[in-house]
């Protein structure tokens, strides 16, 4: 089992930045992919950002493409989403996801075993 933490959501003025932390605990991590997702209200739940663990390959949803950036602290086994020239269509709850070893970075939330309780992002016009 893996457990995840989500932290660092808040509410910013667009053109803000924000970052998220994914804390992780319980199996090793070290061949695992993980990834952000977010929600917003009325809408399906989307990919936003995934890093391979061991390899430290990345990849981002063409919406926050050069705006955000997925990183991982392996001392702290800790993910970390910053987000930069927030928009006010990021406002979503952001969930932390993971799954086991793969070659390829899996954008459908249903490729995903283990999920964060998810923390709130607000952006204001």
């Amino acid at each position: 089992q893996v457990q995840l933490v989500e932290s660092g959501g808040g509410l910013v003025q667009a053109g803000g930045s924000l970052r998220l932390s994914c804390a992780a605990s319980g199996r090793t991590f070290s061949r695992l992919v993980m990834a952000w997702f977010r929600q917003a209200p009325g809408k399906e739940r989307e990919f936003v950002a995934a890093i391979s663990w061991s390899s430290g390959s990345t990849y981002f949803a063409d919406s926050v493409k050069g705006r955000f950036t997925i990183s991982r602290d392996d001392a702290k086994i800790t993910v970390y989403l910053q987000m930069n020239s927030l928009k006010p269509e990021d406002t979503a709850v952001y969930y932390c996801a993971a799954r086991g070893p793969s070659s390829i970075i899996y954008v459908s939330s249903g490729s995903y075993d283990y999920w964060g309780q998810g923390t709130q992002v607000t952006v204001s016009a």
